[in-house]
């Protein structure tokens, strides 16, 4: 049974970066809920002078705190607002998305009773574009079967789905782990949620959205910022689970190639086509990954022989006639 949560208080932390298009949107949204929130910061991650300006007229209309800090990034910015917030659960909020009206109420009684080890619990989401036009009504899920979340070989396979906007999360499990690392401007949510789960804390799934996901072309994902993420995550998931092999379980070889390996390569490829000035960068992490799958001894020749020839193709002038076979081909 869940707890009636009569004496908990929740915040909801809303990065904040050069946003003015989106915002008002968002914080309607929390407005609009059917339980309030305790707190409400929107932490302005070193935005425009004149994006900061609308942000405080807003704050005439709705009922919110400004947090200012130089920009860093999402993660920085929502590890700013909970150190601003007192409330024992955090719920975080894109500034482009926003909340379904009963958000908040959905995962405060998803809370079970007693749970001295409650780490977080989450959401579907409903995915639509820029203006909030519904594309489907439950990505979550359908992107990722595995809810919720309890072996470790699932968090490694693929990417988590556990979507910050989606969750609920108690503020001890997340300053337990310290909070969204802030190097990374892309995987900060995968990477908090493997940390509280890894720290033994548990998590619930409410198989029903809990807020929209507009996705569009001014999306995070859609950044270089989510290609050296991707990297750098990579290789803290490496050091973080070295193969092991007297207990058959080799993380690299059967978890981390599979989920990475293919996004490097097609980054490149991302890169050619659009003609991007990073390209050199791009192709200079696909021959870091190459080098560090030749270096491992688990992953089979075969596999090392195809990633090498299409690493050599991807950085040479043949790329153009060769990217469309390769890419369908991987």
């Amino acid at each position: 049974m869940p707890n009636d949560h009569v004496a908990s208080t929740v915040a909801v932390i809303i990065p904040f970066y050069n946003g003015s298009k989106w915002i008002e949107r968002a914080l309607a949204s929390v407005a609009e809920q059917t339980m309030a929130a305790n707190e409400v910061f929107v932490v302005n991650d070193g935005s425009r002078a004149e994006e900061r300006a609308a942000l405080y007229e807003l704050s005439k209309k709705y009922d919110f705190r400004i947090v200012d800090k130089p920009n860093g990034g999402q993660g920085s910015a929502r590890n700013a607002g909970v150190e601003a917030a007192d409330s024992e659960y955090i719920c975080f909020l894109d500034q482009d998305d926003f909340y379904l009206s009963d958000h908040i109420e959905i995962l405060m009684h998803a809370i079970p009773r007693k749970d001295s080890r409650f780490g977080f619990v989450y959401g579907d989401a409903i995915e639509a574009d820029g203006d909030g036009n519904v594309v489907r009504t439950a990505m979550v899920k359908e992107l990722c079967t595995s809810h919720p979340k309890r072996a470790i070989i699932d968090l490694l396979q693929e990417d988590m789905f556990v979507l910050p906007s989606a969750s609920l999360v108690s503020r001890k499990a997340f300053l337990a782990v310290g909070g969204f690392d802030p190097r990374f401007i892309g995987y900060e949510d995968d990477d908090l949620f493997l940390r509280i789960f890894r720290k033994g804390y548990t998590n619930y799934f409410v198989d029903r959205p809990v807020y929209v996901w507009c996705i569009h072309a001014e999306s995070a994902s859609y950044t270089i910022h989510m290609s050296r993420s991707r990297f750098l995550y990579f290789q803290k998931l490496v050091e973080m689970f070295p193969d092991e092999r007297d207990k058959q379980r080799f993380y690299f070889r059967d978890c981390l190639v599979p989920r990475f390996g293919r996004a490097f390569i097609v980054d490149v490829i991302k890169a050619a086509r659009k003609r991007s000035e990073h390209r050199p960068e791009i192709i200079s992490t696909l021959r870091k990954y190459a080098s560090m799958v030749y270096a491992n001894p688990y992953v089979g020749i075969t596999s090392k022989m195809k990633l090498w020839l299409i690493t050599l193709l991807l950085s040479s002038a043949l790329f153009n006639l060769s990217a469309k076979y390769y890419l369908r081909n991987l």
